[in-house]
């Protein structure tokens, strides 16, 4: 909004030059952060005491780890406060006629409307079932691919050197002009809404100690805010993706913008999220965030990338797709419990030590993924 409205100023009045570094990506993702923050750290006090005054206290799993029932009542569902957080820096300081902005942002959106109608259904019930696992990959699948159809169907409004590359594959550590196989477009959107609904879940299931999934889900988003730059980038006249041998369109860089305001409100978030937590982000926040990661991966053509990227919330999903299916072929069990977090904790690691190693190895394959924007 604040670069819809003022940057035409800076060129139809000469008082207004200043505002000409509205259209400096860099300034906005810098902008994006420090609002996003702000918006979490102020306003989580106030929050907060909301939750606990109506009594939006936290569930716990009668067959968790037995640490965990010191949790419950925790105030939950603070995944709203970053929800807002993430939408409204994206608002003010994004490009919002930009398709992938919007496209992502509604993804966002409506994922975080799902998590609030299952954490809803779990405060409502007291239990930790919440909304059927059914209905919320339906509603997820027919978020994504409203979205995805969106941004990918319409050749009269999409960006030109975008349709160019829309279905093809990006592979990790390959150069994009050597082998990016194409797919039919609705092959590719399916494809694309099965990396979105995954990535929303994986990190859904990675929210199950202080701090643990937040720290990832700004790593990550970090990561493609380097990229989304990058690939939407001009250089000399010559688009950077180019001369880095990588999918990309002039459009991609106002992804950058969201997902700054991602890393902003985790990190204003983690404030209060981090050991011993103060509130919890719900289904409200962890759908709604590892929907947006989805959606950057996908956008910045890397959906293969992203379980390198996302190591964390790979293994995680894993640990639980290998633990129902021993237990159900076999009869036992491959983890002490499931997810993998959960299973570190039965070991006897303190929760702090989850965390930290969880968050160095999601540093760790961030940085392996960026080595690929030149080891290829």
């Amino acid at each position: 909004m604040i670069y819809e409205l003022l940057y035409p100023l800076s060129e139809r009045f000469g008082w207004a030059g200043a505002l000409n570094v509205l259209r400096y990506i860099p300034f906005r993702i810098i902008m994006a952060t420090i609002t996003a923050m702000a918006i979490c750290f102020f306003g989580a006090p106030a929050f907060i005491r909301q939750l606990q005054k109506k009594q939006i206290g936290q569930v716990i799993r009668s067959d968790g780890p037995e640490s965990h029932a010191a949790k419950a009542g925790t105030p939950t569902m603070g995944g709203a406060l970053i929800l807002l957080a993430v939408l409204v820096p994206t608002i003010l300081w994004a490009d919002v006629s930009n398709v992938f902005v919007i496209a992502t942002a509604a993804v966002t959106a409506g994922y975080g409307v799902i998590g609030y109608v299952d954490d809803r259904l779990k405060l409502v019930g007291k239990n930790t079932k919440g909304l059927p696992g059914r209905y919320k990959l339906l509603g997820q699948s027919v978020i994504g691919t409203a979205a995805l159809s969106y941004a990918f169907i319409g050749e009269s409004r999409l960006p030109a050197d975008w349709i160019a590359i829309r279905t093809r594959l990006s592979i990790p550590f390959v150069a994009f002009s050597k082998f990016s196989p194409e797919l039919p477009l609705w092959l590719y959107i399916a494809f694309a809404v099965f990396v979105v609904v995954a990535m929303s879940n994986a990190v859904n299931l990675t929210d199950g100690l202080d701090g643990l999934a937040i720290g990832p889900v700004m790593i990550n988003a970090g990561t493609y805010v380097i990229w989304a730059y990058l690939a939407g980038s001009v250089l000399f006249g010559r688009p950077l993706a180019a001369y880095l041998d990588i999918a990309g369109s002039t459009e991609m860089g106002e992804l950058a913008v969201f997902g700054a305001a991602m890393v902003g409100a985790g990190v204003g978030f983690l404030w209060y999220n981090t050991y011993p937590a103060q509130v919890f982000m719900g289904d409200v926040g962890s759908l709604a965030l590892g929907g947006g990661l989805g959606m950057m991966a996908v956008l910045t053509k890397n959906e293969l990338l992203s379980i390198l990227i996302g190591g964390i919330f790979f293994v995680e999903a894993v640990s639980v797709i290998a633990q129902v299916a021993s237990f159900k072929m076999f009869g036992k069990r491959v983890f002490l419990m499931a997810p993998i977090h959960h299973h570190y904790e039965k070991k006897g690691w303190p929760e702090p030590k989850i965390i930290v190693r969880f968050w160095i190895i999601s540093v760790l394959a961030a940085l392996v993924a960026l080595s690929s924007l030149k080891l290829r």
